[in-house]
């Protein structure tokens, strides 16, 4: 069901608040998709959603394929009959700034610090679309 992208109920935002494993979905240079497990954040005012991985990840790697223009990408999470999807173009990030916000949020989200990684990226996605019944 489609959920107002500028204005989503309060408890679609607080089922992103909670601690939920997530899907990432990237398309792969061939078309296919390519979905695995991700740890998201969502920066509603912002219109944002971040995901950190590793920069030689095959989600990395299809996000950079995509070009400057970004990539179609959606996040996933789901707890019984609830569930949303954040829908948007997605851009590969190493600043050491956008890294921190990232590692920030996701601690907040998670409850725990991700260990340091030299190798770490963030996929910022820039939403276009909400989905959801949470």
């Amino acid at each position: 069901m489609p959920v107002q992208l500028t204005a989503p109920p309060a408890s679609y935002l607080a089922f992103w608040r909670e601690r939920h494993i997530c899907t990432l979905t990237t398309l792969r240079p061939d078309g296919t998709p390519h979905v695995v497990a991700v740890g998201a954040t969502l920066d509603h005012a912002a219109g944002l959603a971040r995901v950190t991985t590793n920069r030689n990840s095959r989600k990395a790697r299809n996000v950079l394929a995509a070009g400057p223009e970004g990539a179609p990408v959606a996040v996933c999470q789901a707890e019984g009959p609830r569930w949303a999807t954040l829908e948007g173009r997605a851009r590969l990030l190493t600043g050491e700034e956008e890294i921190e916000e990232a590692v920030r949020r996701y601690a907040e989200r998670y409850g725990r610090t991700p260990a340091p990684n030299p190798e770490r990226s963030v996929i910022e996605i820039t939403l276009t679309r909400l989905l959801g019944n949470a």
